[in-house]
């Protein structure tokens, strides 16, 4: 519903008098509503968004066109936009009814047009946006995008909006390498494993991380070390010489989140967090 106001002047003999005002509802039948089928997300992530255009009144909208600002926002006087439409991904219902698709513009904005929203019914545009370089991923990061849907009679653009934030936990990878490269029987070797946070929150020792590696050839003798510190049998890890089976104890490792920050262009820079663990022993 929607409060309208309207005065009349009548002139006269270079005298100007006004009428009284007048106030009116105009109800609004048609209604938008914008929502993401995920409420988080994590670097180049896709998010599914849904568009629901209800109609309550006894006539048909047609000729609608809807826009999507794909979260755009300010930064350094200029606009940055952390979502791309993923070409071919829209569906249009009628009533549930699946429909050819529309004329669609990628963007940014992404813009939708030609639709309709029969009688007493809805209209449901369902696609897909992913999340690029330009999105935040800090600890309280958020996504807002609005839509927008004008034409069509409308006597004022209708807009909602949907906002996910980014995901807060650890991201983990691990890499290993070896030294040296070529060894003497007897002689030693230290394996160097390499464990990365791209994720905003740290690696503790709660989440129960653990490395396990069977070595080939058998070591003996180890030596470990969790970011330079010594760690000893059995309590930050266990070995078994018969096999070669190696495994941290669950709850030992711990990894810093990673650091975020924005480049010259507005790209987000992810520097990871490290732990490095190492295993020396003889061949």
């Amino acid at each position: 519903m929607a409060i309208f106001t309207n005065q009349a002047t009548l002139s006269y003999n270079n005298t100007v008098t006004t009428s009284n005002i007048t106030t009116g509802e105009l109800l609004e039948v048609l209604s938008v509503t914008k929502t993401a089928l995920s409420g988080t997300y994590t670097p180049q992530d896709t998010v599914v968004y849904v568009v629901n255009l209800a109609n309550t009144g006894t006539a048909a909208f047609t000729g609608l066109t809807v826009t999507d600002d794909l979260g755009a926002y300010d930064y350094d006087g200029g606009t940055l936009v952390p979502l791309d439409y993923v070409e071919g991904s829209l569906r249009y219902f009628l009533n549930g009814v699946v429909q050819a698709t529309p004329t669609v513009t990628a963007g940014p904005p992404l813009s939708v047009s030609g639709i309709t929203v029969p009688a007493g019914g809805n209209a449901l545009l369902v696609y897909e946006a992913r999340l690029n370089q330009y999105a935040p991923l800090d600890i309280e990061a958020t996504v807002t995008n609005t839509v927008t849907v004008t034409g069509g009679g409308l006597s004022a653009p209708l807009s909602d909006t949907a906002t996910v934030a980014a995901a807060a936990a650890p991201y983990l990878t691990i890499s290993k390498s070896l030294s040296p490269l070529t060894v003497s029987e007897n002689g030693q070797l230290t394996y160097t494993f390499v464990i990365q946070n791209t994720g905003n929150t740290p690696a503790l020792l709660s989440d129960n991380a653990a490395i396990t590696d069977t070595f080939d050839p058998i070591l003996s003798d180890l030596t470990v070390t969790f970011n330079g510190e010594a760690w000893t049998e059995p309590d930050d890890y266990t070995y078994n010489e018969a096999t070669g089976l190696f495994a941290t104890v669950p709850g030992r490792i711990t990894v810093p989140a990673a650091t975020f920050t924005q480049n010259e262009s507005g790209a987000w820079v992810i520097t990871p967090g490290t732990a490095t663990l190492t295993v020396t022993g003889t061949v």
